[in-house]
């Protein structure tokens, strides 16, 4: 521990946590707690809600009790805890009566800063009296939306927190935690819980890091193939609706030779764990799973989570969706969607034990979702607005950003849609519309006069598909609205009622779905074989040891001293004490091997300009009037080798320059040729292979270009 006297939240996080700065409303959610203020705070996944209590918890006297449904988040978080040198420990169904009597005793004792509990425990008035002999600082609640009826993941046992809480004397503070919640649900968060005045957090609701992308395809699996291949090496998550299509896909994959373990309730506890173990330690790189695996799991390296089919609500959806990239890394989040989901999605909300309103309530979210696939805004955007939040801009990465078509007039297709859904008296569904607009011979659209319509036929020259997408996109847009219940019927709007009297029009844009391959240099296999070995030698996750973000850190910035390892992002002194050394062994002999230069000073500076700043934009207009690299460098002021590496970084990026008179022909051909023959993972044996006069600078080059 820190000496209290030094001890500030800033120390904390730099000291057990590696980080020089706090993210967006951490800091103000550890100083409203340390005031002893009650707080609701919504934080999107990855946003980094532990910290929030658990540097509170180092610098409160007493102890913080985090209540938490989740099983592996409890064993995650302790398990990074006591890495760090924190010393916290858990109480839940795993742990032998034997080992919670023991642990019971050392509670007493002052042995640990954090428990972590399930809401069923507070149940046992054993466990209650328990906790009112402790001196508790601090009660955290996690996944707090669970207390809400109308939250997608309601539990009764957190229904009766609020209650308990009020036994416990002197009463702690109370902070809430969730990820998704909109304004309905975090009232109920509130009210729950009974919150002292408390202060609200909402850190938004964007993940910049995503990309979002729905795709809609007949041939899921092709898709899914391609996908993974793709992302050869990268984990990641694909959820299905149920265990059938779980262990199909897996005997898929297997075929077409890709490994992936299953996980869903129809498999044995023990039999889950391993698989889910084997997840987390990247024994297996891909898990496939119904929406019953996750919840809570911290692995922070997750490149992609792909549904292959339609969640059922958007709260769901964005908890799954929000496992990619905790770390903070560019992740896909891909949905597949076929109109045969929906009526999946129906078919389980008819067989739940769901009553009246809430079958309703769950028929609306369902649709939400349905919009969300039919939608042609931003995806982020319509995300954070579904949870009552505003978007700064729209994300500029998921797959409506970015379509580069321009957008179609349909307002002749709207008019024909609408006013055949006035002919039909707002009583028929989608299908039924689309059947009469393409003028079907269906006995049922004869059976019900349907055929004497003005409207009937007029779109006969598309497939009802075609027909009833669009209408999905009105529906999607707000120009249409849909009744609730499993054979919902279509209505108009003030929206559309415009288009149909004051001549408003509508568009539509096309969106084809592009994604950029990730790119590992071979010091990142070679720092995350490490990894491996350490986490394999500790019996702990890789992603606790380090996160791929402080390695590809690491290998940003070449770090060679203690002092240079210590401003990676994520390396604090309790890490580098245990790994940084060998850490620091594997980047030099890297270095030397490749005749990387790193300065005494981090690297930062340089790099960051190269991609980001005015600074790499300047080198290359200064190139492009004509300007020699010696010519660059003394007008600047910068050393040649940093106007080399804005250079090589406009070469990766595709920049369109003169190359040759950097890197003439005969060069580039020789070093091609110099390639081809023995390879170019290693600069080193290139450089010996290749005459004097080509530099590490010019074989760099040709390599990028």
């Amino acid at each position: 521990m820190l000496e209290k006297e030094l001890a500030t939240p800033l120390s904390i996080l730099k000291k057990y946590y590696g980080y020089n700065s706090f993210r967006k409303n951490q800091q103000e959610i550890i100083t409203a707690l340390l005031q002893r203020n009650d707080s609701l705070c919504i934080m999107p996944t990855g946003g980094g809600k532990s910290i929030c209590y658990q540097v509170p918890a180092l610098l409160f006297e007493g102890i913080t009790v985090v209540i938490s449904p989740l099983i592996s988040l409890m064993k995650d978080q302790v398990d990074t805890l006591n890495n760090i040198g924190v010393p916290a420990i858990y109480l839940n169904s795993t742990v032998s009566q034997a080992e919670q009597a023991h642990i019971m005793d050392d509670i007493k004792i002052g042995s640990y800063k954090l428990i972590y509990v399930s809401p069923e425990r507070l149940d046992s008035p054993h466990f209650l009296h328990f906790l009112q002999q402790l001196p508790i600082d601090l009660i955290a609640v996690d996944e707090a939306h669970c207390i809400s009826q109308w939250g997608h993941d309601f539990r009764p046992s957190y229904a009766k927190i609020g209650q308990l809480m009020q036994q416990l004397s002197p009463r702690p503070v109370i902070a809430a935690f969730t990820a998704t919640a909109t304004k309905t649900v975090a009232e109920d968060i509130k009210k729950g819980l009974r919150l002292h005045s408390p202060l609200d957090f909402i850190s938004g609701y964007e993940r910049e890091n995503l990309a979002f992308s729905v795709v809609k395809t007949g041939n899921k699996k092709k898709y899914l193939l391609e996908f993974i291949q793709r992302l050869q090496g990268e984990s990641g998550v694909i959820y299905t609706a149920t265990r059938k299509d779980v262990e199909d896909l897996q005997l898929y994959l297997a075929k077409n030779g890709i490994e992936a373990v299953t996980y869903h309730g129809g498999m044995s506890e023990k039999v889950r764990n391993d698989h889910q173990e084997r997840f987390i330690f990247d024994d297996e790189k891909i898990i496939i799973a119904t929406n019953a695996f996750g919840m809570g799991i911290d692995k922070s390296n997750v490149r992609y989570v792909l549904h292959y089919q339609l969640p059922k609500s958007m709260e769901a959806y964005y908890q799954e969706a929000g496992r990619a990239g905790r770390d903070g890394e560019a992740s896909e989040c891909v949905l597949l969607f076929t109109s045969k989901d929906v009526q999946t999605q129906k078919y389980l909300i008819e067989q739940s034990t769901s009553l009246g309103e809430r079958k309703d309530h769950e028929y609306l979210k369902l649709q939400a979702m349905v919009d969300y696939c039919h939608t042609t805004k931003c995806l982020q955007t319509f995300i954070v607005h579904y949870f009552g939040d505003e978007a700064n801009k729209d994300c500029g990465k998921c797959s409506n950003c970015k379509s580069d078509l321009e957008e179609v007039d349909v307002t002749t297709e709207a008019l024909k849609i609408f006013s055949c859904i006035v002919r039909m008296k707002e009583r028929f569904g989608v299908t039924l519309i689309a059947q009469v607009l393409k003028g079907s011979n269906n006995k049922r659209i004869k059976d019900l006069g349907l055929t004497t319509l003005t409207t009937y036929g007029i779109m006969k020259e598309k497939t009802e598909k075609a027909i009833s997408e669009l209408t999905q996109l009105f529906i999607a847009e707000g120009y249409l609205t849909l009744t609730t219940g499993q054979y919902p019927t279509v209505k108009l709007t003030e929206k559309a009622l415009a288009v149909l009297k004051n001549g408003e029009k509508v568009f539509q844009k096309i969106k084809p779905v592009k994604q950029e391959e990730p790119v590992h240099s071979e010091l990142f296999e070679k720092l995350r074989e490490l990894r491996k070995k350490i986490a394999e030698t500790e019996k702990l996750p890789p992603y606790i040891i380090f996160s791929d973000v402080t390695l590809k850190e690491m290998c940003k910035y070449y770090p060679q001293t203690k002092a240079e390892m210590l401003e990676i992002k994520g390396v604090g002194e309790m890490k580098f004490e245990k790994y940084g050394d060998v850490f620091l062994t594997i980047i030099s002999s890297f270095c030397q091997e490749n005749n990387v230069t790193a300065s005494a000073e981090p690297q930062k500076k340089q790099t960051e300009k190269a991609k980001d700043d005015p600074s790499y934009l300047t080198t290359l207009q200064l190139f492009r009037e004509g300007k020699e690299i010696s010519e660059i460098s003394a007008i600047r002021g910068l050393k040649e080798t940093t106007v080399e590496q804005h250079l090589i970084q406009a070469a990766v990026e595709g920049v369109e320059l003169e190359w040759q008179r950097v890197l003439p022909n005969s060069y580039q051909q020789l070093i091609i040729e110099a390639k081809e023959a023995i390879g170019g993972e290693k600069l080193k044996p290139l450089k010996e292979a290749l005459p004097e006069e080509i530099s590490y600078f010019h074989i760099k080059l040709a390599l990028c270009i």
